[in-house]
């Protein structure tokens, strides 16, 4: 099948859009061509609470594939549609079910909390969900006679053990993105723009968050920014997010990107599989669906949703 790339193409998406009652989601970590085209930007969860409580057929998830099992987990009577099938998570692939399984066989009295970037299956394997932005309140709720695992993400599980003080069994999974920064290089940045706030999401390692002004969720951080009186900020969390930043604080600058690697790249910290979505995979996906080159609908049993959307609930309730 030859696939057509129409010139107005974001005309030609948003014409689909209205044709076929959809609604389209992009993570803050997309690029600002799909956030600017998006209905709502957001972190994963509340885009698919979002597209829960919205009328539309049809969810276009611009993010990665746990994001959208999250908007199939809630909203199972409609279709769920990614750009592009590969768009994954090394927080995902981290964690693969059968090894967490036996994983958690060694500590059967333990409750296992997760992070919410993984797997539907990991969902399903879990007692509580968390986000970077409700964990700690969560964590704290958990008699403290309760061992907890949490997986995946091991930069995560140690900051909330950190500002909570309780000890955790922590499963060793971390995202690409957040592990590349260098504590040297930071210190370089920060030598030259000494009047400027660090911001850092959690994922990152703790001898970052040791430098950091403020560390939160991808929301929390955009608040910070907004509310801030100072107007430089170095940004340790994933590159695209800064374009929701210049639209909150136009005049304000923003430093990212303080590390190197062999390759001498300069945009290592730009999540490889929020990159592979982009605007022609969108329209592809929206014209053609499963039929495109990339995209694909996200389509779970019935009862492995029902098996991961039980943490969920119990997340809700809790936070």
């Amino acid at each position: 099948m030859t696939f057509h790339i129409p010139e107005n193409i974001e005309e030609e998406i948003l014409r689909l859009k209205e044709q076929k009652n959809a609604i389209i989601l992009s993570h803050f970590y997309q690029d600002s061509e799909i956030q600017d085209i998006a209905d709502f930007v957001g972190d994963s969860l509340d885009l698919s609470r979002k597209a829960a409580d919205n009328e539309a057929d049809e969810i276009y998830f611009c993010g990665v594939k746990f994001m959208a099992e999250v908007a199939k987990i809630l909203s199972p009577s409609k279709k769920v549609y990614i750009p592009d099938a590969n768009a994954g998570c090394s927080l995902e692939t981290s964690c693969p079910p059968a090894e967490f399984a036996e994983f958690k066989l060694k500590f059967p009295n333990a409750l296992t909390v997760t992070y919410i970037n993984c797997s539907a299956e990991i969902k399903a394997l879990s007692d509580i969900i968390v986000t970077s932005s409700n964990a700690k309140k969560i964590i704290s709720q958990i008699p403290n006679d309760k061992e907890i695992i949490f997986a995946p993400d091991q930069h995560l599980g140690r900051y909330i053990e950190k500002e909570t003080g309780r000890k955790m069994i922590l499963w060793h999974g971390s995202c690409i993105v957040h592990e590349q920064y260098s504590e040297k290089e930071l210190i370089k940045l920060k030598v030259n723009h000494p009047q400027a706030k660090i911001i850092a999401h959690p994922e990152c390692p703790e001898t970052l968050l040791n430098y950091a002004d403020h560390i939160g969720s991808t929301s929390s951080i955009l608040n910070y920014v907004k509310e801030s009186q100072v107007d430089e900020f170095i940004v340790l969390t994933e590159h695209h997010i800064i374009h929701q930043m210049k639209r909150l604080r136009p005049n304000a600058k923003f430093y990212d990107c303080p590390f190197t690697n062999s390759a001498g790249c300069a945009l290592c910290n730009s999540c490889p599989y929020m990159a592979l979505n982009d605007l022609e995979k969108l329209y592809l996906v929206m014209k053609y669906g499963s039929k495109s080159e990339f995209g694909q609908e996200i389509n779970l049993e019935e009862n492995l949703r029902l098996q991961a959307k039980r943490p969920l609930q119990k997340m809700l309730e809790l936070s």
